[in-house]
Order: C-alpha cells, then structure tokens, then sequence
C-alpha cells in the first residue's frame, strides 16, 4: 500500500490517526508525561509497565507506544508477536542513558555477593543482566522479601535507590544514575511556591533528590500521586514529578488546584521531560502509516530480559493495580 508523504493537520490530523490505528489494528499507549494531545487519543494511559501488559492482553498488532524507548522495548518484551512501534527513536531516558550495559555488568562482576535490584527505567540489556526488576511502587514489597544479610545493587537511580535505603533500612550498594527531571527541582524555589501557597501540600516522585523529598507530604509513583491527588483535603495541591500528568488530575478534579513544583529560576520549563517532549501527533501519525520506528530485538536477549520482569511480578502480584502498575482507561476510539 502506498501512502502520500504529506503529514495532515489539525482535525484531520486527529481523524488520520484514528483512521491508521483502526486500519492497522493497533493500540496506542501513552504515558502520564505525555502531552494533553497524546494523552486524549490513546486507549490506555498509565505508568509504563501496567500499559505494555495491557497492550499484551488485547488481540492488538501493532502497538504505538507514546513512551520513551525502554518503555517501548518492555512492550516488546511482553509481546514478541506484535509491531511496537515509537513515534520517535530519539525518545530516550538519562537513566538509561547513565547505565551503559558493559559498565553495568563489570560493576555486577565487581561484586558477586550481591543481587541486583534494578529500576525498570533501564535498557533490555540491563534488564537482562538483573535478577529482579523494580517500580517504585513494587519496590518495598520485593524488598521485604530479600534477606537481611543479602547484599544488593540498586540502579540505575541513586535518588529512588537512596530513598528505599532510607525509609526501610536496606543498605544497598547504589548505582549513581538520575533523572534529569526529578534532579531539575530547587529546593529554595519549592520553598518559596510553599509560603505562597500555605497549607497546600506537596505530592513528589522518589525520583527527586532528597532535599526535594523531605518537604513532601506524600511520595510515590505517577499513579500514587494521582490517587494522593483525589484523597487529600484542601484545594490546591504542589506537585514534585513532570508536570503533564497534572493533566490527568484537572480533568478528574476540575475544582482543585495543582501547581508544578518549580525548577531552579522559579519558572523555567526544565522539569518537562526533554525525552518525552520528542513525541508529537505528527510522528505519531507517521509511525501508524510507516509502522516505523520500530522496536527490534534479539529473542535471546529478550527471553533473558523478560526473567527479571517476570520475578518482580512472581514477587509483587499484590501490588498489580496500584503505583506503577496502575493505568487509567478510555472508551473512545
């Protein structure tokens, strides 16, 4: 079939895209840090593990993945007989960018004792060379289930690693990775937003830095701040993380108030994902005609990589749903 190269804009640019996924079977994932537009016409939007297995339940061909690159993969991962396709191959992540495969495996040979705990924002080769893979809502259940006497790596997030050492007294040998986002928050200027908003309070990621964490009155995944978001009193609520899942929240909570935690000059726009930003309805659009970029990968390396995702849920089963595992769904189209 051949396809005109001009891309269309506006509703017709909208009514395309609709028209592609229903042409090519395809089911379209958007995350939480994903733009308003995107967010609207997908069929499920969530954190990124929850959507890549609920893209493996439907009878789906294609999955158009609006996510950053790993995410993609572990749809890939989760299902090896569908085209997981990404509107932008540039969509990366500075975690997994921070954790190059070979400087992870020398840092495991390094330290044999220990088993390593790695943060589901890795590469599949990471993945693969991990014993279990964590969210940061699956964290503390596969944590208590580890013997003290156990050493442990924890990557590629130093931030969330940290976090976990604290509040559950785990010493674990840390990996030195970190958000470029969550690192992007300034304590000073979340201070200032606090006095101007007195009483209103502060709902951040385990992926900041703990100056940032120690002025929060709730922390956890997307889908946990999303659920603080509903449940807490008052009328305007700060919120620590990347600030499109915010939209999320106003069209639940029209009534209320939520206010981005800001970056280092008070205003700059340094806490949007630069990654996720990469992914547009245009690409979107492009991706459904050319079914390109797509996601490829080594059966080998996927089979080893899906081992460690498998133990996380072997171990977790009873946090399926929540945190990091959950995900909204839409009706529509």
């Amino acid at each position: 079939m051949s396809f005109e190269s001009k891309v269309p804009s506006g509703d017709e640019l909208h009514a395309e895209i609709k028209r592609l996924k229903e042409e090519r079977n395809a089911v379209i994932l958007a995350h939480y840090y994903q733009t308003p537009d995107i967010q609207d016409i997908a069929d499920f939007v969530g954190d990124s593990l929850e959507l890549s297995r609920k893209a493996a339940e439907t009878d789906a061909d294609v999955i158009l993945f609006c996510g950053v690159k790993f995410m993609a993969e572990t749809a890939k991962i989760l299902s090896p007989d569908k085209t997981v396709i990404l509107p932008d191959m540039d969509a990366g992540c500075s975690l997994e960018d921070s954790c190059p495969p070979e400087k992870f495996k020398a840092f495991r040979e390094a330290n044999p004792d220990h088993i390593a705990l790695t943060y589901i924002n890795c590469s599949t080769e990471v993945k693969a060379l991990s014993d279990i893979i964590v969210t940061s809502s699956s964290a503390e259940t596969i944590l208590s289930q580890i013997p003290e006497d156990q050493p442990i790596i924890f990557g590629p997030d130093r931030h969330l690693g940290g976090w976990l050492s604290r509040n559950f007294n785990r010493e674990m040998l840390l990996w030195p990775g970190v958000c470029v986002v969550h690192e992007a928050f300034s304590e000073t200027e979340l201070l200032k937003l606090k006095a101007q908003h007195p009483g209103a309070p502060v709902a951040a990621h385990p992926e900041c830095p703990p100056a940032i964490i120690d002025h929060a009155d709730h922390v956890g995944s997307t889908s946990s701040i999303l659920k603080f978001a509903k449940s807490f009193e008052g009328d305007t609520l700060i919120v620590a993380t990347e600030p499109h899942i915010m939209h999320q929240m106003e069209k639940a909570l029209p009534e209320k108030t939520f206010i981005g935690a800001p970056g280092a000059d008070g205003n700059c726009n340094c806490n949007i994902c630069p990654y996720m930003a990469l992914n547009t309805m245009e690409k979107m659009y492009t991706a459904l005609r050319d079914l390109e970029p797509r996601i490829e990968m080594d059966e080998e390396l996927r089979v080893q990589a899906k081992k460690s995702l498998d133990k996380m849920l072997e171990m977790a089963s009873g946090t399926v749903g929540q945190g990091d595992l959950g995900f909204v769904k839409f009706g529509g189209s």
